[in-house]
């Protein structure tokens, strides 16, 4: 046995992983595969796949290289348990029953189904199954807005009012896709799947005409370039990515017939038009539910007027006329940070600052892990932090079961996926496939 080799570490094959249960394997993948459809969808079916996740999460929470994968993603399960802790806190506190507890169940079936990413997986089952899922979605759009010409498409799931949660689903689904694209081989079946997933995921949310999501999506599909282009080293073919995409995006929003950019001119005139009292159209009103909130905040900074109650401050300023009546039929600010101060105050900001800070440092840490894996794994997480974390200044990302769900599925399953490969590297097992 040469030097080289013995300085090499045995890898042994992590107890609880067999070799065998290939259809456990299997199906496992092919339900995380669903997820983001199943988000994406109105029938009742939808909550089998994660019924059976979270069965498949608590069967598995016994094995000791789980609670090792879960100890390793600490700093990211606790700021999402930091803040199912204090939407429970907050209902209780305000004697607002049980249908507020809604959000913080789902954070916490998240963080047990997050159990299942540490199992043995076929991942590029999973990868091919977000892209599957951007393509069909997609191609919604592009029926509702051709076919059946409805202005912003919206997708399967909230009727039209959900034009931003499903712009916010594609463009995650798209950014999965780039880090795809970016590793693997070029002219592969699997390269042009995920090419063509970044396609219709960017042209589906296009349609859908949703300003916010799109403008957070650019910082976060450059953020995802420029880690590649340093850690390969190959930014040729990186910036001809990048320029692709561009190219097309443009192309893109010229086939809209400027509706796209007539939404992003109309800022300036909606802004003018608050500034004299007239909050028209969606950002005047937005700036007043702005305003409402923050004057709800000041009135209660610590423990807020309690979730899901904004709509009726809303109603009471009205009356009281301290708030125009365009914003009657809003229940909640439109920005997550305004929604969790004036819903819950200081400590409930605090909490969602924790959700989207912890996971931006825990994978922008690991962007340079020796492990290949391990870095594009800690890659697609980080772009779904940016993404949500700029969105949420002009929209309430978690107010939706649907946009909250695509977060803590995504972020909390990669960390714990991440985590699961570095704590096997640590101990010289072999991580699960």
């Amino acid at each position: 046995m040469s030097a080289r080799s013995q300085d090499l570490p045995v890898l042994q094959r992590e107890p609880g992983h067999p070799a065998s249960h290939a259809w456990l394997t299997w199906a496992l993948s092919a339900l995380l595969a669903v997820m983001p459809l199943s988000f994406s969808i109105e029938p009742g079916i939808k909550a089998m796949p994660v019924a059976l996740l979270f069965i498949g999460g608590v069967a598995s929470l016994w094995r000791a290289p789980l609670r090792r994968s879960y100890r390793a993603a600490a700093p990211v399960t606790a700021g999402a348990l930091v803040l199912a802790a204090l939407d429970v806190g907050n209902v209780l506190w305000h004697r607002l029953g049980v249908r507020p507890l809604d959000h913080a169940a789902h954070v916490l079936l998240y963080v047990v189904v997050a159990a299942v990413f540490a199992r043995p997986l076929r991942m590029t089952l999973v990868w091919a199954g977000f892209s599957f899922t951007a393509i069909g979605l997609g191609s919604v759009c592009l029926v509702q807005h051709y076919g059946l010409g409805i202005a912003r498409a919206y997708g399967l799931n909230g009727g039209d009012s959900s034009a931003i949660e499903c712009a916010t689903v594609l463009l995650g689904l798209a950014l999965l896709a780039l880090v795809q694209v970016l590793h693997a081989r070029a002219g592969s079946k699997r390269w042009w799947l995920h090419v063509a997933a970044m396609v219709f995921g960017i042209y589906g949310a296009l349609l859908t005409q949703s300003r916010g999501p799109l403008l957070a999506f650019v910082p976060a599909f450059l953020l995802v370039l420029l880690v590649h282009a340093r850690r390969s080293g190959r930014w040729r073919g990186v910036l001809a990515v990048g320029a692709a995409v561009c190219m097309g995006g443009a192309l893109a929003v010229m086939t809209l017939h400027g509706a796209m950019l007539g939404r992003f001119d109309s800022i300036h005139q909606e802004v003018a038009g608050f500034d004299r009292g007239d909050p028209d159209g969606s950002v005047g009103q937005r700036l007043e539910m702005w305003r409402t909130a923050l004057r709800a905040f000041a009135e209660h900074p610590l423990a807020g007027i309690g979730i899901g109650r904004f709509d009726k401050y809303v109603q009471q300023e009205i009356a009281a006329g301290r708030a125009d009546p365009s914003i009657a039929r809003y229940n909640q600010p439109h920005n997550e940070y305004l929604r969790a101060l004036a819903t819950g105050g200081v400590p409930q900001l605090l909490a969602l600052l924790a959700v989207f800070g912890l996971p931006l440092a825990w994978f922008g840490r690991r962007l340079r892990d020796p492990d290949a894996t391990v870095a594009a794994t800690a890659s697609a997480g980080l772009a779904i932090v940016v993404l949500y974390l700029l969105c949420a200044l002009g929209e309430s990302v978690f107010y939706r079961v649907m946009s909250q769900s695509f977060f803590f599925f995504l972020v909390l399953g990669l960390a714990v996926r991440v985590g699961q490969r570095t704590s096997c590297r640590l101990r010289g097992t072999q991580p699960a496939p």
